[in-house]
């Protein structure tokens, strides 16, 4: 079971992020994906747990998905971004 920090924590821990980007799921798209990560666990025999990438890594467990869809949580994950992550591109 992942441990989901609160937005409480964050800012205790980290300071004031400059986003935050919830994630978000149909109900299919949650069954199709909690599939895929129990697959993934029984495969193991619980060594592995599976996850997403977008560009940057946030994990989501089968619990998270059953508390979503159950209305418990209001995302699947939350990505917090702070102005030290926010790059500048100059051409050259």
């Amino acid at each position: 079971m992942s441990e989901r920090l609160s937005l409480l924590d964050v800012l205790r821990d980290y300071g004031t992020p400059l986003i935050t980007f919830g994630v978000k799921a149909s109900e299919e798209e949650c069954l199709k994906l909690r599939e895929k990560l129990l697959t993934i666990r029984n495969a193991s025999a619980g060594k592995e747990q599976g996850y997403l990438e977008v560009a940057c890594t946030f994990y989501v467990d089968v619990h998270d998905i059953d508390r979503y869809l159950s209305g418990e949580l209001p995302n699947l994950a939350e990505i917090y971004a702070f102005p030290d992550d926010v790059k500048t591109h100059q051409e050259g």
